[in-house]
């Protein structure tokens, strides 16, 4: 029997503190440590469900030492959850690095699963979902036009993560580049301003053209020949 410890990938809220899962809530209670992308930001869901376990950060910036200092934690027998700021760890977020580290040294990894906004986002879209790519954000300079060009070739619905800061200028590139098609954009979703815009891209431009746009966005865009009429 291994005296290593175990690595628990938790899933969390994406917005609504109440999307979480008993499993979620008894494993942030059972470990001796939480790593946290932010642990003030993750200091509010730990408070709301009554879970006073020992936090330590641990982000995309955390050094080779840091990493080190949680693989030694866990092979000295401690069980440790990754958590992100929100959703699910390691999908386009930091933690895959940590993941490897721990498949190096044999440590067990648990997935605790949870909410994720690609999901959510598509449940709720009208677009087809038996077949999606998804690609995290855009690059934000290098790249990025070909990236956009590159996503004209895929024949399937289409996700992107996407900041407020750049959604008007990322709609626009991809109507230029991609056409009119069908988009869905998801903001602040399970929150308490949540919107779900739906029509074709030249639409969906204008409506959020119009005012400062706030909050996680997520962008689904329907296939090049699947007009949809929302």
């Amino acid at each position: 029997m291994s005296d290593k410890g175990h690595l628990f990938v938790v899933g969390t809220p994406i917005g609504n503190l109440e999307d979480i899962t008993l499993r979620a809530i008894s494993t942030l209670k059972d470990v001796n440590i939480i790593l946290a992308e932010d642990t003030r930001n993750s200091k509010k869901l730990l408070s709301a469900h009554g879970i006073q376990t020992r936090m330590m950060s641990y982000h995309e910036y955390s050094s080779e030492k840091e990493s080190q200092k949680i693989v030694d934690l866990l092979l000295e027998g401690n069980d440790l959850a990754l958590i992100s700021d929100a959703g699910t760890p390691t999908i386009s977020d930091p933690g895959y690095g940590l993941i490897r580290e721990c498949i190096k040294h044999d440590i067990r990894i648990i997935p605790i699963p949870g909410v994720s906004a690609i999901t959510t986002a598509m449940s709720a879209s009208g677009l087809p979902s038996d077949s999606f790519t998804f690609h995290g954000f855009l690059p934000q300079k290098k790249g990025r036009l070909k990236k956009i060009q590159d996503l004209s070739y895929i024949d399937n619905t289409i996700i992107l993560f996407e900041s407020p800061y750049r959604l008007v200028k990322t709609l626009t590139q991809l109507l230029e580049s991609l056409g009119d098609r069908s988009v869905v954009v998801g903001r602040e979703l399970t929150k308490l301003y949540e919107e779900i815009i739906r029509g074709n891209l030249s639409e969906v431009l204008e409506y959020f053209s119009k005012s400062k746009v706030k909050g996680e966005i997520v962008i689904m865009i329907g296939k090049k020949d699947d007009r949809i009429h929302f």
